[in-house]
């Protein structure tokens, strides 16, 4: 490079090689939203076309599950409207919506489980395994997210981004 070529900053550098959303990205943001309201309307529909009343846990299991899928859609809109590099916010979000939903659903199942008196191994196991598995994806999130916002203030300087 010459004294005449203009130095782009370190953030013109950065927007020019990361695209704002990349078709992948544009992928998993349009399957997240419909998957959500999707979601969404099926458990709403299950739950309001029940002919009786339901016990109170079985009201809070369909709040949470519409709770959950609503999350997911509202995950999946931020992606699209949001054009912008997100340096891995993306994936911390989504591992704690994860690690929320494997959690809640595995206390409730246990909770339900001890009062039919089946006993919770199975559930916990399985549970254990959902919640494991979402515990290594926020931590793997978070790190990513890290080193990505390192890597940023190396080329910027230690301006924010």
């Amino acid at each position: 490079m010459t004294e005449e070529e203009p130095r782009l900053s370190a953030r013109e550098t950065i927007e020019r090689l990361t695209p704002a959303l990349s078709p992948g990205m544009r992928v998993r943001a349009v399957t997240a939203l419909l998957a959500g309201l999707s979601g969404t309307v099926f458990v709403v529909a299950l739950w309001s076309s029940e002919p009786g009343p339901l016990p109170g846990r079985t009201h809070l299991a369909f709040t949470l599950l519409t709770v959950f899928c609503l999350a997911w859609a509202g995950y999946g809109g931020w992606l699209l409207r949001n054009r912008v590099p997100l340096f891995a916010a993306e994936q911390v979000i989504a591992a704690w919506i994860a690690l929320a939903a494997s959690t809640s659903v595995t206390a409730l199942t246990t909770v339900v489980a001890l009062q039919r008196g089946t006993g919770p191994v199975l559930v916990l196991a399985t549970g254990g395994l959902f919640v494991g598995a979402a515990s290594v994806l926020a931590v793997r999130a978070h790190a990513r997210r890290a080193a990505l916002l390192r890597r940023v203030r190396d080329l910027t300087g230690g301006e924010e981004a």
